[in-house]
């Protein structure tokens, strides 16, 4: 079974489903199909899987024209699809000529489950966001699993992509794949393996294809298996020794950032007490050529990583009786800025005799980093809350949100 699905890979016959189609689980799906491979995205956002098929993007990273090279959809003559405000709009769209003869059609998408049953692979790219209390919430890993389960045959690798807490794959995948299909062996008859996604959105130098896949397997065969499986379509692998693992590289790697931020921003709060300039003496720090890593202050944190992912670890470090001392000081001085940003324009406008209240205050860039429309998480929407808390008058401009 092992050998026969190798060779499918191989020999670019397997096809391949896509579970979530966002900023991870399209630019992933294109990757593979570019590659050679037949893949089918599932997501149950219609508007993204009419957008796929018709091959129009709605995000940066992927352009329209090799949605259209890739599903042979017709499109519309807008680079991108703007999905916000709980409908798909578009600006000035006009219809394109038809696909080229270049068209593949091997990418589609669908949103329905049933077609994992012709899939040899499947990779879930769902959302892991926090809830209410600020606990893990992994309902969507567990609402995709349970669909993968109905339709899970002989033959078949499952991946885990989303940025979740160690043991994930061996303590939740698994025990819900194993109790279902008493027939199959993990290992022998499917595979289970855990690949951090390592998107950054925008980023045109590493992005999916070029960026080192970190994969972690239940069992040796396993991690053969998904190697195999992300071999054609990612430049390099890092095979680590157990799921586990895995996910901790990503949250680590995400933590690593937080906490560097956070010194960043505490930098910044103290040299506003010295009353020296953080920005000089971050560049003069970073003409050191070996021993120093640039981060420089900002608003907060905003995205669907960076704010999120460290949390997830300390939240399993909590079970375990264990604070990450760390994690808990970076997120407290990252929140803490949107607060800081809104005082200093308080303090500026009273330099000047100014009250806030009533002062027009103009917020360029809403998104969460520069050159994308995703606004999950970021610091300017807590910025302009607490300026219209304050009575300011607040507008914003940003060409990447036209409207939120």
């Amino acid at each position: 079974m092992k050998e026969s699905l190798i060779a499918k890979f191989q020999q670019r016959k397997a096809h391949i489903g896509i579970i979530g189609l966002g900023y991870v689980g399209l630019p992933l799906a294109v990757s593979f199909a570019q590659a050679g491979y037949r893949v089918t995205g599932i997501d149950l956002d219609h508007r993204k899987v009419d957008a796929i098929n018709q091959g129009q993007s709605y995000i940066a990273d992927v352009s329209s024209r090799v949605l259209r090279e890739l599903t042979g959809g017709e499109g519309v003559a807008t680079e991108h699809l703007q999905l916000a405000g709980g409908t798909a709009t578009q600006s000035a769209a006009v219809p394109v000529a038809p696909p080229s003869t270049t068209s593949t059609g091997r990418l589609d998408a669908t949103t329905e489950y049933a077609v994992l049953a012709e899939c040899d692979a499947v990779s879930i790219c769902v959302p892991t966001p926090l809830n209410k209390t600020g606990d893990p919430d992994i309902s969507y890993i567990v609402s995709a699993t349970e669909q993968i389960v109905r339709y899970l045959h002989a033959g078949m690798v499952i991946v885990l992509e989303s940025t979740t807490y160690p043991g994930t794959t061996t303590e939740v995948l698994l025990p819900r794949l194993l109790e279902n299909v008493d027939a199959l062996q993990i290992g022998k008859d499917f595979y289970l393996a855990f690949s951090p996604e390592r998107v950054d959105p925008g980023r045109t130098d590493w992005m999916t294809h070029n960026t080192p896949k970190v994969i972690g397997g239940i069992t040796p065969a396993c991690l053969e298996v998904a190697q195999a499986y992300y071999g054609a379509a990612i430049e390099t692998l890092v095979p680590v020794s157990s799921p586990e693992a895995a996910e901790m590289v990503k949250l680590f790697e995400n933590t690593f950032r937080s906490v560097n931020i956070g010194l960043a921003n505490e930098l910044l709060l103290m040299c506003d007490k010295l009353g020296l300039d953080a920005w000089e003496v971050i560049e003069a720090a970073a003409t050191k050529p070996f021993g120093f890593m640039k981060f420089t202050p900002g608003p907060g944190l905003g995205g669907h990583c960076i704010p999120i992912d460290p949390h997830y670890l300390s939240w399993k470090l909590r079970t375990l009786h264990y604070n990450a001392r760390f994690i808990e000081l970076a997120s407290e001085i990252n929140t803490s800025m949107p607060r800081y940003w809104v005082q200093q324009v308080q303090d500026r406008l009273n330099a000047v005799s100014k009250p806030l209240k009533g002062s027009r205050v103009l917020v360029l860039g809403i998104a969460y980093k520069k050159d994308v429309s995703d606004m999950r998480e970021s610091p300017a929407l807590d910025i302009i809350h607490l300026l219209e808390e304050k009575g300011a008058v607040v507008q914003y401009h940003d060409p990447h949100v036209p409207a939120f």
